[in-house]
């Protein structure tokens, strides 16, 4: 009988979400496909640094520990890459002892459609076509914001997620209102509509596995937390209440900061990643904690490298 992923939460990962490759990826920028494949086949025995995703990955492979049997999480490594350029890869993912065991290595061709052929729940990338090609088709997946280096000396094993609110976890539809109409058309919306439960954002089926997870794993044990931090306060508190409530998952800790800086709380709180639709926020935030942009659906990317360099990319 053939193993099976869409009983488990499923994270799909970049190479360079996963580890540091901020030289290999200036190489590939500056001299090409060819320099790049090259530099990595050279470098094979040279072991990568960690990367802005790397401790949310490893935390989140330890939950197997809790596992009755077989596995709660798997994860895929899904590059662009070759397979001949990504044996660096797999010699790092052994350094560092992961229990990385798949990938898909597509060499410069789209990952969309294997997104859903391995079920993935979560997908990180620096690259944001990909991403929003995941966007696009329904799955969990932020831009990651890459070239800095985190503290990793907090070693116990736990998981931090953060996220934004609207456009994140809920469908953007009240934010629109607030772009178009001002705070107070906002205000006055969600007030009236406090009863009605906000639709899904692009985030709220990874929160609802994530819920999964914690139940299984039992409150008492749990090594997940989760924190909304928004820039809502109130009146606009009480809609999202209710549609948490209303969707039967929880979120540990929630932030309604009436448009004060989140970077503090995020540090404040250790998220290991934060989810956020604007990157006002996800630069700001990224200066603390790793933090990954979720684009809107439907963007349109806008291309500024050759066809071949663009198309293939570095992981």
């Amino acid at each position: 009988m053939s193993e099976r992923l869409d009983d488990k939460m499923v994270i799909g990962v970049s190479s360079r979400a996963l580890f540091d490759l901020t030289v290999e990826n200036e190489i590939f920028e500056r001299q090409g496909v060819e320099a790049y494949c090259r530099y990595q086949v050279e470098h094979e025995q040279d072991v990568l640094k960690p990367g802005p995703g790397f401790r949310l990955i490893r935390q989140f492979l330890g939950l197997n520990r809790y596992a009755a049997e077989g596995k709660l999480v798997e994860v895929v490594i899904m590059s662009r890459n070759s397979p001949d350029a990504s044996l660096r890869v797999f010699n790092a993912v052994k350094h560092y002892g992961l229990p990385i065991t798949r990938a898909a290595l597509v060499s410069g061709s789209s990952l969309a459609p294997y997104l859903a052929a391995f079920h993935t729940d979560l997908f990180l990338s620096a690259y944001e076509d990909d991403v929003q090609c995941a966007i696009d088709s329904g799955i969990a997946a932020g831009i990651i914001c890459t070239g800095r280096a985190y503290d990793r000396s907090d070693e116990e094993a736990r998981i931090r997620i953060a996220f934004d609110g609207d456009a994140v976890l809920f469908a953007d539809e009240s934010e629109r209102i607030f772009r178009a109409q001002g705070l107070r058309a906002f205000e006055q919306n969600e007030e009236q509509k406090a009863q009605c439960p906000l639709p899904e954002g692009p985030f709220a089926g990874f929160l609802h596995k994530l819920s999964d997870l914690q139940r299984a794993i039992g409150q008492e044990d749990c090594p997940i937390r989760t924190a909304l931090v928004t820039s809502r306060c109130a009146p606009a508190h009480e809609r999202v209440i209710r549609t948490l409530r209303s969707w039967g998952v929880r979120v540990d800790e929630a932030f309604f900061l009436g448009g004060l800086g989140k970077k503090k709380f995020l540090k404040a709180f250790g998220a290991q990643i934060f989810f956020d639709d604007q990157t006002v926020h996800t630069v700001s935030a990224a200066q603390e904690v790793p933090t990954a942009r979720v684009p809107s659906r439907g963007n349109k990317i806008e291309g500024t490298v050759s066809d071949e360099v663009s198309a293939y990319r570095t992981g």
